[in-house]
């Protein structure tokens, strides 16, 4: 207990689930709601109707904040208030052994990472009235470029460009356009470290240096960057060298908990403690829960196993990969700066048939393989009114369809030998069916010639 409550560190070792309960019953029972002979007369004072929803949540029944800031001690729920702020502590802790050393502050903010994004632009809108412009390098992903139209903001889009089979940030188009838009009129810039290959994590080093250059403040995606190294050594050294204002990162994916939660961290402790204040009223405390259930369970041991364990998981996917691939007369794209997601080219089916490749997905998908993406040529989409040309694909014309799996914490050796099995033999039978395709259109084709010669 002195590891967590005097020093606000994750403790080395996991602990057992009744050493966890038992501390939980501790906490809440410093909440007036659990206090005998208590007697609430106001509208909020956690009385919980259902016993099944009172033990799901420990009878930690307040939440978390006060209506004016979310990081506040509420007087009613002392235990409530204590587990909020040594989540905050231990969460701190854990990013740093993740490798950002030098974070000063963070908080584990109820929302997914697309409103906690949100609520970072709506923070920094007070400090820069004039801006309306966000400068975001292309990434196909649908909830960060929400984030920015939800906040009232303009997203200046930064095309991609080709390095060989990745696709990496354009600092020239970025430092071009914030001249030409003029660095007053621009609310930040709004980078990503995790992606799908065979886009890669963002040039942060260099970002970082142009918004230190021309005083313009830098917000990092870091959606499930935290379990990779060399993410959070991105935002390390970007912070080092340049200005990074606060990075976002999601509680499910990088913590393996129940969707609903993110992290808001930062080198200011006085933005982010403003951003904190942004928030509107109390709120849940169910995501700070799981998280401090879960890495007490861990421990700081115990989840840098995780780590270790997702990183030789990378290289055995990348491997075995690679391997049927080259079976199938397909390749392993050469995405070396994407520690997490790997592409495998489609081309041999995106050539013969346009179909083809989505029926892949569908295949893939009905036999319970899930999280592997099929992206096809040329796809089209609109969002918010703003269209982009082969979406999902992070650009333009990408030269290839291509299928994307990755290697996120928690994967088991199980996972990728079953992934590879059932990719393999629905890339059999997707060849079969091209191979009969093309054999009935060139009968047809034949007929059709032979029917014009004889008119």
């Amino acid at each position: 207990l002195y590891i967590i409550i005097i020093k606000g560190k994750c403790p080395e070792d996991g602990w057992d689930e009744s050493t966890i309960e038992l501390f939980l019953h501790e906490l809440a029972i410093m909440d007036s709601n659990n206090f005998l002979g208590n007697c609430g007369v106001g509208e909020r004072e956690g009385r919980v109707a259902s016993g099944l929803v009172a033990r799901r949540h420990y009878r930690l029944i307040h939440g978390i904040g006060r209506s004016g800031d979310i990081s506040a001690v509420q007087p009613k729920a002392a235990g409530s208030s204590l587990l909020n702020k040594l989540t905050n502590s231990v969460v701190l802790d854990i990013i740093k052994l993740a490798g950002v050393r030098t974070v000063t502050n963070c908080f584990v903010v109820p929302m997914a990472t697309g409103m906690s994004l949100t609520l970072c632009f709506l923070t920094l809108r007070h400090k820069r009235p004039k801006a309306k412009y966000i400068i975001w390098p292309r990434i196909d992903q649908k909830s960060c470029f929400k984030s920015m139209i939800t906040a009232g903001f303009e997203p200046v889009v930064i095309e991609n460009v080709l390095e060989g089979d990745e696709l990496r940030t354009d600092i020239e188009a970025v430092e071009a356009k914030i001249k030409a838009l003029g660095a007053e009129n621009i609310l930040c810039v709004h980078s990503t470290t995790s992606c799908f290959a065979p886009r890669v994590p963002d040039r942060l080093e260099e970002l970082s240096v142009i918004c230190a250059n021309y005083d313009i403040p830098h917000i990092v995606n870091n959606a499930y960057g935290v379990q990779s190294s060399k993410c959070m050594h991105l935002i390390q050294q970007g912070a080092r060298l340049g200005r990074i204002d606060a990075f976002v990162q999601s509680l499910d994916k990088n913590f393996m908990v129940p969707v609903g939660g993110a992290i808001i961290a930062g080198f200011n402790e006085s933005f982010i403690q403003e951003i904190s204040k942004m928030y509107p009223g109390r709120a849940s405390a169910s995501p700070s829960l799981d998280v401090l259930i879960t890495l007490l369970s861990l421990g700081a041991s115990g989840y840098k196993q995780l780590l270790k364990e997702r990183k030789e998981m990378f290289s055995y996917l990348s491997s075995e990969l690679k391997k049927l691939a080259d079976n199938h007369n397909e390749r392993l794209l050469d995405t070396p700066h994407n520690p997490i997601s790997l592409a495998m080219s489609l081309k041999n089916l995106d050539e013969n048939n346009d179909a083809a490749v989505t029926q892949l997905g569908s295949m893939l998908f009905t036999r319970q393989v899930s999280g592997a993406r099929v992206v096809p040529c040329g796809s089209v989409q609109t969002v918010n009114n703003y269209t982009f040309k082969g979406f999902m694909s992070h650009a333009n014309d990408y030269p290839c369809a291509y299928l994307n799996a990755a290697s996120a914490i928690g994967i088991k050796k199980q996972d990728v030998d079953i992934f590879l099995k059932r990719l393999d033999k629905c890339l059999k039978t997707s060849r079969k069916e091209v191979k009969k395709e093309k054999s009935v259109n060139e009968i047809s084709n034949s007929n059709t010639g032979t029917e014009q010669l004889e008119d």
